[in-house]
C-alpha cells in the first residue's frame, strides 16, 4: 500500500486506470488530516529554511558540484521506483531516500528537507499531479526528516552547510535511531492517509504493510552513510553509485517482466487466473478482519463463439481486447478484472457493503458491454451473462466463491436475464442438476471421481491396442454419474480444467503402476475444446510426464472431431504445445464434424475413432458399410491408425477386419472396468497368445464386484 522510504501517499490513493485528479471532500476527515498535515510540514520547511541555510551556506552549496550531483541522483531516484515482483507501485522504494538522508547526515535539515523539496515538486510537475499531493508529499517527507534530525542532535551530532559531518563508524547508534526514526514518522504518516482514503482499520492497514516496507526502507537508508564517506572524498566517485543502482533496477526490471508474463493474460493484459484467487485470498482475509463483504461477479459473454467462427480469430481477439480495456474502465478503483480463459471474465470486489453495491457494478458492466464496439470497419454488439456470489453470505472459502458466481452465471445463461445472484443450491430456483456444480470442487478434492479404463483392441490378433480413460463421479448422495450428466455443466464453468487435470494426473500415474508391473500399455484421455483453447494443458501434462518417467507416446489426447470443424484456429496453441512435447491426439467421434482432410493432416493425430453411429449398423445398412469403410481408407490414406467405437457384436468386429479397419472398442470386446479389473485384462492379455487373424478374443465378463462401470456415454 506505501511508498518506500522517501515516498509519499500518492499513489495509494489513486487508481492507476483513473485520469482523473479529484482532491478529498471539504471537510471530510481525510481532508482535515490532509490539511493538518501538510500545514504542520510546510511550517517546519520554512522554519528548518530560515534558521539552519544562511545567505552564505546557500551560496556555497549553490557553486558546489557534490550538491548538484546529489540533487541529480535524488531526481533520477525518485523519477524510476524499484518496484519487485509481488509488489504494486504504491510499494516500490525509491532511491532517492538514499541519497536524501545522505543530505541530512552531511549539511543538516535545512539542505536535506530544501532538496527533498525541490525534488518531490520537479518530479510532481513533471507528472502533473495535483497541488494537494505534492504538497503533502514535501510536508510528510519534512516532518520525517525533522524526526530523524532530532535524533542526531540528541546523539550530539549537528551537521551544517558551512561544517559537513562524516561518520567515522562509532555512531553507528544514532545512525540507526535517526533510521528508525525517519521510517516510523513517514510510515505512520502514509499509513494514516491510507487509512483515511480507504476507510480501513489503521492497525490492519499498518500491519499489512510493516515487513515488506520496514526492509525496503531500511535498506535504502543504511546506505546513506555510505554515500556520506564517499562524498567527502570526491564527487566522482559518487557518480560510481550509479552502476549498482541500474544492476538493480534492470533486475528488478526482469524479474517483473517474468512475474507479469506468470500473472497476466498475455492478449488482454488483465489479471489471470493465478493472481485473481492470489488476490481473492487477500480479499478474503481482509473482508474476515474488518466485517464488511468481498464481492464476485463471473462474466460470460453470450455468442462470442459466432464471431470467432465467421470472422476468425484475429478479430475475435480485437474484440476480447475491447472488452477487457471496457471492464476495466468501469469498476471502482481497487476491484480486480481478470481473464479466466476464452470468452470468461471474472470481477473481485475485495470491500463491498451489500449485495446492491454488486448489482450495481455487474449492472455497469452489462452497460459498458452494450455500447456497440466498432472493429475493421464493422459494429458488434456484446451481450454477457453475470454471475454473483458474495462472502461469506454465499461461500467460506475461495473455491466456494468461484463455484457459486458460477452457479449463478450459468443459471443467468439458462433465464437470458443476464444478471443473477447466487441464491443456495436448494433454492426452488435451480433445477437440481445446478447443485452438482457446486459439488465438483467438493467432488475433486474428496477423491470422489474414478477412472475406469476400456480397452482397445487390434481386430487382427486381438491384442490390446490401448485404454480409455473413462471418468465417473461417485457422488455421496446420487451414487455413480457417467460424464453425460456432469460435463456439460463442468465445460460451462472454470473447473472444466481442474478436472481434466485430475483425470491426466490419475491415468499417467495408472499407466506408471503398470509399467512397474510389466504391463505397458497406452492411455487416451479425453479432453474438452475449453482445455485446448490455450497452452496451458501442457504443463500439468509435461509436468506428470516428467515426474512420472513416462515418455510422452504413452498418453494420447483425445478431442471430438467437431473441434476441428469451427475452432480449429482456437485450439491451434494448445495443440501446437501438445505436438511440442510429443503427445498426439485420437480424434473422436470421427465422421459427424466434417474436419476437413487439410486441417486433420496438420494436427499431430495418431488415430481416429469412428463415431459409432456409423458402427451399429454394420451388419444391417450397406450404407453404413459404404461410409465406414470410406472413412477407414480416407485415414489410412493419411497414414493414420482407424479404430471403430461401439462394436457391440462379432459379425460387426467380422465386417471391419475384413474392411481393414486396425482396431475396435465395443462391449464385444469388453465394457468398460475398473483399475484392478483393468490390471487383469492386461495380465491375461499378456500371457495369451496372439490369436490368428481374423480371430477375436472373448469378451471380457463383467465382475460381479461392480469392476464395470455403468452403461454411461464415455467422456
Amino acid at each position: 500500500m506505501y511508498p518506500a522510504g522517501c515516498g509519499s501517499h500518492e499513489d495509494a490513493m489513486k487508481d492507476p486506470s483513473d485520469t482523473r485528479d479529484i482532491g478529498p471532500r471539504i471537510g471530510s476527515p481525510f481532508w482535515i488530516y490532509l490539511t493538518v498535515v501538510t500545514v504542520a510540514g510546510l511550517g517546519a520547511l520554512l522554519v528548518a529554511l530560515l534558521r539552519g541555510l544562511p545567505a552564505a551556506g546557500l551560496r556555497g552549496l549553490a557553486g558546489h558540484e557534490l550538491f548538484w550531483v546529489l540533487a541529480a541522483l535524488s531526481v533520477l531516484g525518485e523519477l524510476k521506483p524499484i518496484v519487485t515482483p509481488g509488489k504494486s507501485r504504491p510499494d516500490a522504494g525509491v532511491a532517492s531516500v538514499t541519497f536524501c538522508f545522505a543530505a541530512l547526515l552531511y549539511w543538516g535539515l535545512a539542505v536535506a528537507a530544501g532538496l527533498r523539496a525541490l525534488t518531490t515538486v520537479f518530479v510532481a510537475l513533471s507528472g502533473r499531479r495535483a497541488p494537494h499531493r505534492w504538497a503533502f508529499n514535501v510536508a510528510q517527507l519534512t516532518l520525517s526528516l525533522a524526526a530523524a534530525a532530532a535524533v542526531l542532535a540528541a546523539g550530539r551530532i549537528h551537521p551544517l552547510p558551512l561544517r559537513p559531518w562524516v561518520p567515522t563508524g562509532r555512531e553507528l547508534g544514532p545512525l540507526g535511531l535517526a533510521a528508525l526514526a525517519y521510517f516510523t514518522v513517514n510510515f505512520l504518516l502514509v499509513g494514516l492517509a491510507v487509512t483515511l482514503h480507504e476507510r480501513t482499520p489503521l492497525r490492519v492497514t499498518l500491519r499489512r504493510a510493516l515487513p515488506y516496507q520496514a526492509f525496503v526502507s531500511l535498506a535504502l537508508l543504511s546506505a546513506a552513510p555510505l554515500v556520506v564517506v564517499v562524498m567527502n572524498r570526491s564527487v566522482l566517485l559518487v557518480l560510481l553509485f550509479l552502476l549498482p543502482l541500474i544492476a538493480v533496477y534492470a533486475n528488478a526490471a526482469i524479474s517483473m517482466q517474468r512475474e507479469h508474463q506468470a500473472l497476466h493474460d498475455p492478449l488482454t493484459g488483465l489479471p489471470n487466473r493465478a493472481l485473481l484467487l492470489d488476490r481473492a485470498g487477500e480479499a478474503l482475509a481482509g473482508t474476515a478482519r474488518t466485517g464488511s463483504k468481498t464481492g464476485f461477479l463471473l462474466l460470460d459473454l453470450d455468442r462470442f463463439k459466432e464471431v470467432n467462427d465467421t470472422l476468425g480469430h484475429p478479430l475475435g481477439d480485437g474484440l476480447l481486447q475491447a472488452v477487457a480495456y471496457r471492464l476495466a474502465r468501469s469498476v471502482r478503483p481497487g476491484d480486480v478484472v481478470a481473464r479466466l480463459g476464452g470468452d470468461e471474465f471474472a470481477v473481485l470486489l475485495p470491500a463491498v457493503r451489500a449485495a446492491a453495491t454488486a448489482r450495481e457494478v455487474a449492472a455497469r458492466l452489462r452497460a459498458a458491454l452494450a455500447e456497440p464496439i466498432r472493429l475493421e470497419g464493422m459494429s458488434f454488439e456484446i451481450n454477457a451473462s453475470i454471475g454473483i456470489a458474495l462472502y461469506p453470505d454465499d461461500a467460506a472459502s475461495v473455491e466456494q466463491l468461484l463455484q457459486r458466481a458460477d452457479v449463478a452465471m450459468y443459471l443467468a445463461k439458462q433465464r437470458r436475464t443476464g444478471l443473477e445472484r447466487y441464491a443456495g443450491p436448494a433454492g426452488r430456483a435451480f433445477p437440481a442438476r445446478l447443485s452438482l456444480l457446486g459439488d465438483l470442487r467438493r467432488g475433486i478434492d474428496h477423491g470422489e471421481f474414478e477412472l475406469y479404463y476400456q480397452p482397445t483392441v487390434f481386430l487382427a490378433g486381438g491384442r490390446t491396442a490401448g485404454m480409455e480413460a473413462l471418468l465417473r463421479w461417485q457422488h455421496p448422495r446420487r451414487g455413480l454419474l457417467g460424464p453425460a450428466e456432469f460435463i456439460p455443466l463442468a465445460e460451462q464453468s472454470f473447473i472444466m480444467h481442474e478436472l481434466t487435470a485430475h483425470v491426466i494426473q490419475t491415468a499417467l500415474r495408472q499407466a506408471a503402476l503398470w509399467r512397474r508391473r510389466g504391463l505397458p500399455v497406452q492411455l487416451s484421455v479425453n479432453v474438452s475444446v475449453a482445455d485446448l483453447l490455450d497452452a496451458g494443458l501442457a504443463g500439468p501434462v509435461e509436468a506428470e510426464l516428467a515426474a512420472l518417467s513416462l515418455p510422452p507416446e504413452v498418453l494420447l489426447i483425445e478431442v471430438s472431431d467437431r473441434a476441428l470443424t469451427s475452432e480449429m484456429i482456437d485450439i491451434t496453441a494448445g495443440v501446437s504445445a501438445l505436438r511440442g512435447l510429443g503427445v498426439r491426439l485420437s480424434l473422436d467421434d470421427f465422421g459427424t464434424g466434417y474436419a476437413s482432410l487439410g486441417r486433420l493432416r496438420r494436427l499431430p493425430v495418431a488415430e481416429v475413432k469412428i463415431d459409432p453411429s456409423f458402427v451399429s449398423g454394420l451388419a444391417s445398412s450397406p450404407d453404413s458399410q459404404v461410409i465406414v469403410r470410406s472413412l477407414v481408407d480416407l485415414v489410412h490414406g493419411l497414414g493414420i491408425r482407424s479404430v471403430a467405437e461401439g462394436v457391440e457384436t462379432a459379425d460387426a468386429a467380422a465386417i471391419l477386419l475384413a474392411m481393414g479397419c486396425d482396431a475396435a472398442q465395443g462391449h464385444a470386446f469388453s465394457r468398460p472396468l475398473n483399475a484392478a479389473a483393468a490390471t487383469g485384462w492386461l495380465a491375461d492379455d499378456l500371457a495369451t497368445p496372439p490369436a490368428p487373424a481374423g480371430h477375436r478374443r472373448p469378451a471380457a465378463p463383467a465382475p460381479v464386484t461392480s469392476a464395470a462401470a455403468p452403461e454411461a456415454p464415455a467422456r
